[in-house]
């Protein structure tokens, strides 16, 4: 995010305040002097000011917010025209507007004002539709259509917003207060320009400054406008990041799971190998138990037994002499 410099302000007739007479008291810390009765803001407070709510702009675009911004006043209207025209080309989201005038209980009456969002969307639904149009005449044509381009200027821009916004920017403080005190009733965060005819203390990030000029709205509405872009690109990269950190823990998991399939496959042909084995161990073992004796084979037992006889016969003589001496 760029940094604004005290010059650029300057030259955007920043600094002009309102006449002393039309001052706010609340106002003074952000008042520089006072010059042919008229007040000059510090512009040292009008950058920090706006830096603080650029970065807030930027952090609530970042986590894929929404943000209201608030112009009713005829110098806001070419400024937020082109802007929301930029809008469009790079394609940016989360940006709503009103234009023509704020309807009070916008945020804190929601449910009746989304009746009126319907209304909105289906009478645009119906102009649209050439059979709905063949049924009535063109009297109720015409007054249906006064009343969608009525209902156009007051909810056009944020008929279609998903919820309560997560942030309001408010260009006239002053003229707007109503809405400022249903965000802070509401609980949503406001940025504002306040100039010295406003009461600092209702927004929460508030930027001192000329809020007349079309030069001071355009420098600070673009300043703002180009920290949530910013915060919109980052929240692509960060939701680009976690998606190809999604992919690489899937295909590991894949290539795991693949691994684990193919030991336990190895394993499997690995017991059916020593099965096999075991079992034509036995089957052998059993051939050769149930095989027939040879006739070598034989020979060899008969004459281990024959030899076997003629020891133990040898041996039973021998005792007998022994004993028949001994006895003599």
């Amino acid at each position: 995010m760029r940094t604004v410099s005290l010059e650029e302000l300057l030259e955007a007739g920043c600094h002009f305040g309102h006449q002393v007479s039309r001052q706010n008291s609340k106002a003074k810390d952000y008042i520089f002097e006072a010059r042919d009765k008229i007040h000059i803001i510090d512009l040292e407070k009008t950058k920090e000011g706006l830096e603080d709510a650029a970065k807030f702009v930027k952090e609530v675009a970042k986590r894929n917010g929404t943000l209201l911004v608030l112009g009713t006043k005829r110098q806001a209207e070419s400024v937020l025209q082109e802007e929301q025209k930029r809008f469009l080309s790079e394609d940016v989201t989360g940006v709503y507007f009103v234009t023509k005038r704020w309807i009070g209980g916008t945020l804190t009456n929601t449910s009746e004002v989304a009746k009126n969002y319907k209304k909105l969307k289906d009478i645009t639904a119906r102009l649209k539709d050439p059979k709905e149009r063949a049924k009535y005449t063109k009297k109720e044509l015409s007054d249906w259509d006064k009343s969608r381009a009525k209902l156009e200027g007051f909810y056009g821009g944020i008929a279609n917003m998903p919820g309560l916004p997560d942030a309001l920017f408010i260009i006239d403080t002053h003229l707007e207060h109503v809405a400022a005190s249903e965000a802070k009733k509401a609980g949503i965060p406001t940025v504002g320009i306040t100039d010295t005819n406003a009461d600092p203390t209702i927004i929460d990030y508030p930027v001192p400054a000329n809020d007349d000029a079309v030069g001071s709205l355009k420098l600070i509405t673009n300043y703002i406008f180009d920290a949530w872009i910013e915060g919109r690109k980052a929240a692509a990269i960060e939701a680009d990041k976690e998606e190809k950190s999604k992919e690489a823990a899937a295909a590991s998991a894949a290539k795991a799971k693949e691994a684990g399939a193919g030991d336990a496959k190895e394993k499997k042909e690995s017991g059916i190998r020593n099965q096999e084995s075991g079992d034509k161990g036995k089957e052998k073992k059993s051939k050769e138990e149930k095989a027939p004796v040879k006739e070598g084979t034989l020979s060899k037992v008969t004459e281990n037994k024959t030899t076997s006889a003629k020891a133990t016969s040898a041996n039973k003589t021998t005792t007998k002499a022994a004993k028949t001496k001994k006895e003599q």
